[in-house]
This record gives structure tokens, sequence and C-alpha cells, in this order.
């Protein structure tokens, strides 16, 4: 990608890539040949060293296209390249940034900072599947010098912003998985508070990245400079010095060239990471040779903004006359989504490994600098917040009339040496400010919940005073005002949700948030606020909001109750919660009541937007996705079936991804999924008899093939020790409790009875659930499976794995609901005749048995045993349990049956009365006694509705010719009356009660 450049005007000659021959840093080179030659003893290392700083240095002030070098989230460097903008005002901006990233700038005037510029790949295309979804993002906050550098190119005409460091897709092409955690410092720990983790899982980029990667240079640094954390040193020995008013801009380039270089050298040997830098470092020199050379730009009207540690580059192809040897690698086929995404202050701490707090008191120092220094800072216009820009006649005035900028010289002024040698600075106390400070932290402290009083303000700002003058400062800092507050008044026990360190850091300038406006989101997230709108919600706000709906009397809102149910399907715990009303198959709430926190979850919100335009679509992708995907379960495509008819009633997906069901379920060789499969199978069975006038084909070719399939793995699934119980039961309730449909369907009931002859469990579990099927099947009666429990118990050996088959009697009501009586029966006869010595050490067991494998079937057991027992304590001394009241004779319970039915009919006749209305009987009740009586008053009736008789006597056999045998009536059904006179009478008794 990298070819011939076109030619361009050079000014000030070639470049040269090796150190320097001239007198600019000469005094500087003989000082510190001395310090080495006292500190080494001659020449050394350590000479090499001290003079190659220098030579970075003179090197880096010699090119002919200024570099700005800068510090990410640093005050000093914003309000220097704020001041140095509008002395030179560049033609082009060359900003070490993504470049792929550039279309997505001119959003951030409708954004409120911090928020970051995010590169997302869901898909990906040419790097590992497992590092899938790829996330890059660059947040920018309004105290940092790129931010500068974009709103003066942004709003300024004529000025052109070219972005030239690597794309996202490079990051990862040249990163491994690993090192792509954090660029800018320590791998992140994860975020204790939810704003700290608004980036996600993403890879962070940054401009200016300045943090010792030699270990014991940073803690050597951290101790004699008595600070705790990196953040804090850098704030006390270059921000404070940096950002001083005397500061001019030639010292403030040479003093970054100089820290960018001792990092550099003092870097360890990490040679992957040396390969990146240099990399990112060579494709920015050749971006930017081929941009001069395209645009024919002059070098001197161009500001290149990078990292202090790039500015100090040692590689071939540095300068605008560097070689170019280096190709630029094509990009892979991922195709990558962009997007702005809110960002914070935590947000941006936990990214890059800097202290808490550190980004919010840069903010504060940002603000005081630039009162102190008078500088303005540039801010796009129509940005939130943005103070009301000046007038147009002094803005053109400034613009047509721009301040003389020195032309670039080939031997800059030493600005180094008298840096480095002028005493520091001493900052005299500011005791208005920190008093403001105590008596602030003292009141945010008692909102708190803190016991602090006036004599805590006063000893908080005493110590704080203390603490810097330990620390040879003269001024206390942010970072000793808040050891001060924290010595002062924090206490064992924190009263409420925020420590004392905490209070300080919002007091400070807070955890700002950013916000995305409505401009900048995608269109799916345009499209979801503009559906809610009828809500009359602010959406954009953090925070939980109630919205109400009411369908009955406001019908337009049963659209953004859609919404909102896939909002609840699609975003993260939290976005869209349900307080009042629920969604199921078959089932709309006419009022619903729900929690929202878009605002809070906009980034995820955002990046739900790079998936399609419409929530719909997406939802309908995720479905697609999650049934077609490699560890699609038959469970997982069923449940993407019932979120299709629920979620977006659509036929037609839900019809697509039942047949695929059919096509997964058949290549499943285990029984994992057979209590998630009968669930749902049953949910969508019960919604299609009901809304349905005939069920749709797939499910009943997936009854049909889950029959035979389950069929097959069920022998099997009993021997098998990685299938649980229930997962065995569950197979057992889809065969029996689809049997009839399958039968239907053209099943074979054989299949399932050789299936359970088949089977021979060890495990004592499984085979109670085993006779629970003979059961149902019709092969073993209840007496024989009360008979085996009985000598279950009689067992001494089996008696401690008792439990396990009360397991799996409870597990059989999943597929035998019919046997809740049996398996109380069981319970209760082994607390009735196991003694104490046996009982007490087997209950626990028991307890925890049932617990842990049928909790959710204890309910059924529950309510059958409170049928059976009695109800009161009174009645418990002489109830006697019904498996051991004596049975009754067949007959003798049938008569018995008869009486009592005819007793219950003659003691409420009005029933009777009513029904033979309906039926139109007049002739009243018959007498007690009268059998002629009732066989006539029968045969009439069955000569009233012959249709009745013909059909029994067809079943019977009976034909015409018997009708030639006798007179009268000649149909089947007369025939049939007079035949069995006894049939008309019996049922003649029925109707009547008699």
């Amino acid at each position: 990608m990298s070819g011939p450049q076109k030619s361009r005007p050079q000014k000030n000659g070639p470049q040269q890539n090796g150190p320097q021959e001239s007198t600019s840093f000469a005094a500087l080179r003989g000082q510190l040949q001395e310090a080495a030659a006292a500190f080494a003893g001659g020449p050394d290392a350590l000479e090499g060293i001290l003079l190659g700083l220098v030579d970075d240095v003179d090197r880096a002030v010699r090119e002919p296209l200024e570099i700005f070098p800068v510090c990410h989230h640093s005050p000093a460097s914003a309000t220097a390249m704020a001041r140095r903008l509008r002395e030179k005002q560049p033609k082009v901006v060359y900003l070490e940034l993504c470049e792929d990233m550039a279309p997505l700038l001119t959003e951030l005037r409708n954004c409120r900072l911090p928020v970051a510029v995010q590169a997302f790949a869901g898909d990906v295309d040419g790097f590992p599947q497992e590092w899938a979804p790829l996330s890059v993002v660059a947040p920018i906050t309004e105290a940092s010098a790129e931010y500068q550098a974009i709103a003066y190119a942004l709003d300024t005409p004529g000025v052109e912003l070219v972005l030239v460091d690597r794309s996202a897709d490079h990051v990862f092409q040249w990163d491994s998985r690993g090192e792509t955690a954090a660029e800018g410092g320590e791998t992140p720990e994860a975020p204790e508070e939810p704003e700290a983790a608004l980036h996600g899982e993403a890879v962070g980029v940054e401009i200016g990245d300045l943090r010792p990667r030699f270990a014991e240079l940073e803690e050597h640094l951290l101790r004699h400079g008595k600070v705790r954390h990196w953040s804090e040193w850098w704030h006390q020995y270059v921000e404070v010095p940096l950002g001083d008013s005397a500061a001019d801009h030639d010292t403030y380039r040479q003093v970054m060239f100089l820290i960018g270089s001792l990092f550099r050298r003092l870097a360890p040997g990490d040679g992957a990471r040396v390969r990146v830098d240099e990399d990112r470092e060579r494709y920015m020199w050749t971006r930017m040779r081929e941009h001069m050379g395209a645009t024919g730009t002059d070098p001197a009207d161009a500001l290149y903004v990078c990292g202090a540690f790039h500015a100090a580059s040692r590689v071939a192809e540095f300068g605008v006359d560097g070689s170019d040897t280096f190709t630029i690698s094509p990009r892979s086929g991922t195709t990558w989504q962009y997007g702005l995404i809110p960002s914070s202050h935590a947000a941006i701490e936990a990214q890059f490994g800097l202290a808490a707090g550190s980004v919010s008191i840069a903010a504060t120092e940002w603000a005081k600098s630039l009162k102190r220094t008078r500088v303005q800072a540039y801010r796009l216009a129509g940005q939130t917040g943005a103070k009301k820009r000046p007038a147009k006649k002094a803005v053109a005035a400034r613009r047509t009339q721009p301040s003389p900028v020195p032309a670039p010289d080939s031997a800059a002024e030493d600005r180094l040496s008298g840096f480095l040698q002028r005493p520091p600075v001493i900052d005299t106390l500011d005791e208005a400010e920190l008093l403001g400070w105590s008596v602030d932290i003292v009141r945010a402290a008692r909102r708190a919940g803190y016991l602090a009083s006036t004599a805590d303000a006063i000893a908080v700002f005493e110590t704080s005073i203390l603490l810097a003058g330990m620390r040879d400062r003269a001024k206390p800092t942010p970072y000793d005002f808040q050891d001060a507050a924290v010595t002062c008044i924090e206490k064992d026990v924190v009263p409420g949700r925020r420590d004392v360190r905490r209070l300080v850091e919002i007091m400070m300038g807070g955890d700002r948030i950013g916000q995305v406006g409505y401009e900048a989101l995608p269109p799916l997230a345009r499209d979801v606020h503009d559906r809610l709108a009828p809500l009359g919600l602010k959406l954009q706000q953090r925070g939980v909001q109630r919205a109400l709906l009411d369908m009955a009397s406001r019908p337009e809102l049963e659209a953004c109750s859609d919404v909102l149910w896939m909002l609840r399907r699609l975003m993260p715990h939290g976005t869209a919660r349900p307080i009042m009303g629920e969604r199921k198959l078959g089932e709309r709430s006419i009022q619903e009541s729900w929690d929202l926190a878009l605002g809070t979850h906009q980034r995820a919100l955002i990046e739900l937007g790079y998936e399609g335009v419409s929530i719909e679509q997406v939802l309908e992708q995720r479905l697609r996705r999650d049934a077609y995907g490699p560890r699609a379960t038959t469970a997982t495509v069923l449940a993407a079936v019932e979120d299709a008819t629920l979620y977006l009633g659509s036929r037609r997906l839900a019809d697509e991804l039942g047949t695929h069901a059919l096509k997964v379920l058949a290549t499943e060789r285990s029984v994992d999924g057979a209590p998630e499969v009968l669930r749902r199978v049953r949910t969508l069975l019960a919604y299609y008899r009901t809304s349905e006038p005939v069920l749709p084909a797939w499910i009943e070719s997936f009854v049909k093939t889950g029959y035979a399939h389950y069929c097959t793995l069920l022998p099997t699934a009993f021997r098998d020790e990685d299938a649980a119980v229930g997962q065995v039961a569950a197979m057992l309730g889809f065969l029996f409790s689809m049997e009839s449909l399958a039968l239907s369907l053209g099943c074979d009931r054989a299949q399932l009875e050789l299936a359970v002859a088949q089977s021979h469990p060890e495990d004592p579990s499984k085979t109670a659930l085993l006779w629970a099927a003979q059961v149902q099947l019709g092969t073993l009666s209840r007496a024989e499976l009360r008979a085996r429990c009985a000598e279950l118990l009689d067992n001494p050996l089996v008696v401690p794995s008792y439990p396990r088959y009360l397991s799996g009697f409870v597990h059989a009501l999943e597929p035998v609901p019919g046997l809740a009586d049996v398996v109380v029966e069981a319970v209760s006869n082994a607390f009735g005749r196991l003694p104490d010595r046996v009982l007490l050490p087997w209950l626990p067991l028991l307890i925890t048995t049932l617990r842990s494998g049928a909790a959710e079937l204890a309910p059924l057991l529950i309510r059958e045993a409170g049928r059976i027992f009695p109800g009161r304590l009174e009645a418990l001394d002489a109830w006697v349990p019904p498996w051991r009241t004596p049975p009754v004779t067949s007959g003798a319970g049938r008569a018995d049956a008869g009486r009592r039915g005819a007793a219950l009919l003659l003691a409420h006749p009005a029933t009777c009365d009513a029904v033979s209305g309906l039926l139109g009987c007049t002739e009243g009740w018959a007498r007690s006694g009268d059998p002629v009586g009732a066989a006539r008053s029968g045969i009439e009736l069955l000569a009233a509705h012959p249709a009745t008789c013909d059909a029994v006597a067809q079943l019977l056999g009976c034909d015409g010719e018997w009708a030639a045998q006798v007179g009268g009536d000649r149909s089947p059904g007369a025939l049939l009356a007079r035949r069995h006179p006894a049939t008309p009478a019996a049922l003649e008794a029925l109707l009547t009660g008699g």
C-alpha cells in the first residue's frame, strides 16, 4: 500500500536520520558527559543512554514537520496545544488516532464529553472465532490535547484533520489477544462500580501513553517522590512545572521529547511490544508522507500530534524524508461498525490502569489552568455545555490575521538545559482554596452519614498542610488533601454507599459520565427513542424511570409494550425491567409498569445498533444465530421458536426454526436437554391448540419424531450413569404425555413397550422410575408396586438406599402424576415402620435427596398428602390410612355405588327434573319397585330415539332378517329392545333414579 511518493516542496533541505552535528545542545551534551564520567568512572552504557536522550530531542526538534508531543488526559498538554494552535494555525493536523474512526469525529458536537469513539465487529473474518466480538475504543475528554486539535480542525474553515494511526483491524492483526487488553498501562482490574465498566471488554487506544515500562524505574520514582502511584508523580513533577505560564512552547516540546526518549530507552526488552510500537510509528509516518505527496502539503503548514513516546522514534521511516520501505498490510475481511459510546472518568481510569480519581483531578486542574493562563480553549460549536461563541466578525478577524510564526530553525535554541537547572517554582499556599475543600468534604461526609463536624474540617485543613510538608511540597495537592480527609474523617465502618476517598473524587469534579446525543446515535437507537416517545419520558437521562402503560385506555401504547419486551430480551439486565404485567404465549397484559434505564445502558443500545437498523431485525438475527449455531441443542431451537412467536409474532420464522428443531433432535445422542424440551413442547402445543385451527405441520412431525427418538434412547438412558433421573423422567413424560397425539400420527405403542421391557437400570432412583413406567403401561399393578415397596423396607440392606427409591418415585410424578397417592403411601410407610435408630440417621439423607433432586415436584406431593391426611389434629387418632382399609368385593362395591347414586338423585330431584326437561321427558318419577313400568318407559325412550339402538344393533351384528320373526316395528333398534328388555329398564332406572 505504500508506493512511490509524489514530489513536494522542501524548504529546509534533506533530513538526516542519525545524530545531528550541531551546537544547539552542545552544552547539554558536555554536562551529561561529565555527569556520566563522575557517576560511572568513565565511558560506559550510562554515557550512551544520556547522550542518546539528547540526540533524540535534537532529532525531533529539527524535523521540518512540527511534532507536538502530548500525554493522554494531561491538562498541561491540552493548554499547550490550545496555545500553539492559536499561534500557528496549521492548515493540516495529523493526529495519532485510528484512521478508520475519522468519519465519527464530526458527531462529537452532538455529545456531552467524555465519550469514546468505538469500532465494533460482531462477526470476525481472519481472526480466531473465540476473539469475537472485537471492540476498540478511544476515549476523548475535554481536558485532552486531542480534543483541542479535533475542535480546532473541525470548526476552522480550510483546515484538514488527518488520522494517521493504524486501523482498528490492524490493532488485532499486530497484537495478540493478551497484549491488547490495555495499551496504556497495567492490566485493569475488574471495576467495582458500573460507571467504570462503560467500555466493557473493549481494547483501549489512547494518544500519548507515558508511563515507565521499567518497573524498577517507576518504583524508584514513586519512592523518592514520596507518592503512592504514577498519576500523582506525574501531576507533581510534570504537570505542575509544565502548566506554569512561564513554560513556553519550545520548552514544553523539548521536555516532553526528553521524557519520551527516557522511557523509551529504559524500557525492558519486550520484543513484541517494541515491534508493535515501531510498526505504529512506521505506519504513521508512511501515511503522512502519502498525504503530503498526494496533496502537496508543505510540512511547515502542518502539525503532527502524537504521544511523546512515539515522538522520540528512531525508526528509519521517521521524518518527511524517511525511507519508504514499510509496507502496510491489507485489512482482514472483518466488517467493522463505528459509533460513539458514553464514557466516564472512572471508565478511562479502569481502562488504562490509572489511579482512581486522577482523570477527575486532571479535569479540575484543566479548568484552573485556563483561568490562570487565560488561554482560550477550543470547543466544538453546538456542543452540550459549550459557551456562546464570540461574534463572527471577531472570529473572522482572528482567522485572517494569525500571529506570526517563526520559521523552523535548523539549530533550535536549547531550552532544555535551563528548564532542568531551574529550581522548582514554589507554589504558595492558597488557603482560601484549601479551606473551601475542607468545608465541602465535611458537608459531603455529613450527607453520606458520617458524624463529621467543624472540628473535622479544621483537622483536614491542618493535616493537608502537614502531609504536604512531609512530602517536600509547599502547597497541598489534591492527593494530599484526599489522604488528609481519609485520615481525619474515615471511620471503621462506612455508613453509606461511598467512602471518604470516593467523596473527595466526587467533590474534585466527580465521575463525569458522557452522553451521546440523539443525532449521533445509530438508526436503531433513534428508532427505539421514536417508538417510545408516547411514554413521555426523558429516555436519554441516566437513572431509573417508571413508565405506566394502560393499553385499555390508550391502545397506541401496545406498540411501546412490544418494544419494551424486545428490549428486555436483547438488552442487559436492568435496562427494561417489568414491575407489573407479563407476556406469555397466548397472554397479553392490559396494564403494565416498567422501570427503564436506557440512558444508563446507552452503550449497550448503541452496540445493538451495529447489528441492524431495527430491533426486530436484530432479534431475528440473534434467534437464527442461536438456532443455527454449532452448539445449538433442541431446547435452544425450541426456545428460539417460542421467542419468535412471543416477541415477533412471525409464523414464518417459527415454522422455519421448528423444522430445524427436527434436524437437531435427530442428531442428538444424549438426553441432557430432555426436561427443557418437554417443557417447551408442552407450552407450544397448548398455545397452538388454543389459537390455531390445526397444529402446524412441524410440531406434528416433531412429536412423531421425538416419540421414536426417545423410545430408542430410553434403554440406554436407564443404564447410563451420566443421565440424571430427572432427564429420564422427562423422556418418559414426553412419551406418555404425547402418546395420544403420536399414536394418531401413526406411531406404534409397541415401540414404547419394547423400550421399557429392554430397560434394566442399576440405580435405585431409576429403578423406581422404571416401576412407575410399568404401572402406566399396565405391565405392573399397583398392588405389586406396593408389595415391592414393602419388600424394600423389610430388607435392612436396602433401607439406607430407600431415599433414592423415593426420589425416583417423586420424579415419576412428571410422567405418571396418578402415582401421587402411592408415593405418599411409600413415605408414610417408611416413617411408620422404621425404628428411630434407623429413621433418625436416615431422615437428613431423605430431605437432602428430595430437595436436590425433586424440589419442583414437591408441591404435587404435598398437595396429595393434604388430600389424604386429616385436616384436624383431633381426627388423627381415629384416622385410618386408605391403603390400610380392607378392600370390598367388586359386586358389593358396584351395588353400593348404585345405591349411593340413587340416593343422591332422590335427595336432589331438582337436578334430574332439569335434565328430564331438557330431554323432553314428561312422565314424571317412576314408582319404586315397578320393573314393568320401567321397562315399558325404557322401550318408549328407545323407540323415540332409534338411532342409538340402530348403532348398537350394528355392533352386535343384528340385520333386517330378524324383523320377519316378530310383528310390529321392524327396525333393528325395536328388535333389540324386544329381545333385551332389561337394557331399557336399566337405562330408565339411571335416568329416573329409581
